[in-house]
């Protein structure tokens, strides 16, 4: 795209679209933020490449620090191009090929990025946590910059995922994220860390196949790619099996990389051997972006489809459910944090579902709220977790017992995650729980409930456990797996615990500050030409607001005082508590061919409601 090419365009009455319009032609001078929208996926991959070029005299620390500065200038682009969509989405038509250059009524020719505030803040955020999970990483890999270019390329795919508005060209974007993320899990090289990637691999490469399997069935039956043009296609087309059909294909893909049940089981094998820094953005980023993206493809094609909209509405409410049931109790039932963690990040991934479910714009507003909150926490989470692997060698808190009182700083950082995640009464967490679906049916309340107050007790057992040597004795996770890692040891506490810190800050930003962007950006992103309105009142449900941090609070209390099982009664009682956690565990056996068939499982599931 040389300036002297120029994109061009002709000016449509409606001023909510900036830059090259939709029906434009070649006419008029590209705006700045239009120019600008590339550039966030161009400069982590012109970095990535010149790094390569000259990775073997580069100190590692120089990349780092480039790396760094890279993800914070993707970040702040980001967050202009957010701030610029709200007075109208900024639209890019690569090479100049509008819809007006096929010279052919509804054919769009062309590949387009569209920043509408709320993918552009997605976009920002990504880079964020990019550029904390770099600082964090500082000193972790030293051999010729090779984990920085993985992770800018990894940068890269997700801010495009985010702005592409081809579905194509979102498969291409899902691929690289995939294909940095194989790489990226098998980093340490180890045989943990291979076999993890090998799950990763797998199930992840049958998610891309489902995914241009239904690509391609969409485009032969609309003849576009384009999301705008798609929907108004599928709109006119009413009930259509192969349209049905695609969507399924693509909504499978996504739900395996979000780690929906029952696509779910990959990421705790991948989770418990990657390096900690990446697995920060795998639970902080990665999975929650693949649901924003289902729910910008639900809501920009799919809205007028009503059995696309029935399956929503129904079956991926009762996933989401079962899934945060699932992630809540196997969170509960680990001893090695990473795999306590990815659970618990599963489990708030059901809750996000419930959101994206809900097809509105209050709900969406939550769910991408929620994005936000979780991700800074469970970020954090995962950073500790990297601090005792790096300077304790051990990410088992049995293990653990007691080992890491000098580290309390560290400590204290999981003891306040573990209290946000399980529904402390502030911050960004809290209200997007409020928020995703205040008229939630009453099973599905008490699965939030449940799922938010297992996860925040079981990080908040294993810190007192690690850190202060509270405990009672082991529960069901003293028979889960555990894995004998380390990271690089000499990494420097005060500046992980710094990138920690960070996160945890930002976390506790109150949701309000950031509710009347999120309501406008949401809207934008359901409806293109929706006006600015004021955000609608919502009343909290006090039950969802106050119940799980009380239920929190008690279930750690009382693994505090948990005793051992020592007469005949007691025993039975113990095996009989221990008998859903190891059907669960049964279940999740890390053998891939099970997994297969687990999603294999949910397509047919799919299928089923879609064609019902």
């Amino acid at each position: 795209m040389p300036a002297q090419a120029g994109i061009r365009l002709r000016e449509t009455p409606d001023s909510r679209f900036r830059g090259n319009e939709r029906n434009g032609s070649r006419g008029s001078i590209v705006t700045i933020a239009q120019a600008l929208l590339p550039v966030p996926v161009l400069l982590p991959l012109a970095v990535a490449t010149a790094l390569l070029a000259v990775a073997h005299w580069l100190p590692t620390a120089v990349s780092n620090v480039l790396g760094i500065i890279t993800a914070l200038l993707v970040m702040l682009l980001c967050g202009y191009l957010a701030r610029e969509a709200l007075d109208g989405q900024v639209l890019q038509w690569f090479g100049g090929w509008t819809p007006a250059s096929s010279q052919r009524p509804g054919v769009v020719l062309g590949i387009s990025f569209l920043a509408d505030p709320a993918s552009a803040a997605v976009a920002a955020y990504v880079g964020f946590m990019f550029a904390a999970a770099l600082l964090f990483a500082f000193g972790y890999a030293e051999t010729r910059s090779h984990f920085q270019i993985l992770m800018l390329l990894f940068l890269a795919a997700m801010v495009g995922f985010c702005l592409t508005h081809d579905l194509f060209n979102m498969f291409v974007w899902f691929e690289l994220m995939s294909v940095a993320g194989f790489a990226l899990t098998a980093y340490p090289l180890g045989k943990s860390s291979l076999e993890g990637a090998f799950n990763f691999t797998i199930i992840n490469a049958l998610g891309s196949f489902m995914m241009l399997t239904g690509v391609g069935l969409l485009y032969a039956r609309t003849g576009t790619l384009d999301f705008t043009q798609m929907g108004r296609v599928v709109t006119a087309s009413g009930a259509d099996a192969v349209i049905g059909a695609g969507f399924c294909l693509i909504a499978a893909a996504l739900l395996t990389k979000a780690a929906i049940v029952p696509f779910h089981m990959w990421l705790s094998d991948a989770h418990a051997v990657a390096p900690s820094p990446v697995s920060v953005i795998f639970s902080g980023i990665m999975v929650s972006v693949a649901l924003f993206a289902l729910g910008k493809i639900v809501a920009q094609i799919f809205i007028h489809d009503g059995a696309v909209m029935m399956l929503v509405r129904t079956l991926f409410v009762w996933l989401g459910t079962a899934t945060a049931i699932v992630g809540g109790l196997m969170a509960w039932a680990q001893r090695h944090l990473k795999r306590l963690l990815a659970f618990s990040t599963i489990a708030h991934l059901g809750i996000m579902l419930i959101g994206v479910a809900a097809v509105a714009p209050a709900a969406m507003a939550g769910f991408v709220l929620y994005l936000f909150g979780h991700g800074l926490i469970k970020g954090a989470l995962f950073m500790v977790a990297g601090i005792l692997l790096s300077l304790r060698a051990s990410g088992d808190e049995i293990v653990l017992y007691r080992k890491a009182r000098d580290l309390w700083p560290a400590g204290v950082a999981m003891a306040i995650g573990g209290l946000l995640l399980g529904g402390l009464p502030y911050g960004l967490l809290h209200r997007a729980t409020d928020t995703i679906d205040p008229s939630a049916a009453p099973l599905i309340t008490a699965a939030i409930v449940l799922s938010t107050a297992l996860t925040g007790a079981a990080v908040l057992r294993a810190a007192a456990r690690i850190f202060a040597g509270w405990s009672g004795a082991p529960g069901p996770e003293i028979s889960a797996p555990t894995e004998r890692d380390h990271e690089k040891d000499d990494r420097p506490f005060w500046l992980m615990l710094m990138s920690c810190a960070l996160l945890l800050a930002v976390a506790f930003t109150p949701g309000t500050a950031v509710e009347t962007f999120l309501s406008q950006a949401t809207l934008r992103l359901m409806d293109i030409q929706a006006p600015n309105v004021p955000p609608p009142e919502r009343q909290p449900n006090a039950l969802v607001s106050y119940l799980p941090i009380a239920l929190t609070i008690g279930l750690f209390v009382l693994s505090l005082f948990r005793q051992r099982a020592t007469t005949a009664l007691s025993r039975r009682l113990f095996h009989a508590e221990l008998l859903p956690f190891r059907a669960l565990q049964f279940v999740h056996s890390g053998i891939v061919s099970d997994y297969v068939a687990w999603m294999m499982l949910g397509l047919a599931a799919l299928a089923l409601v879609i064609g019902w």
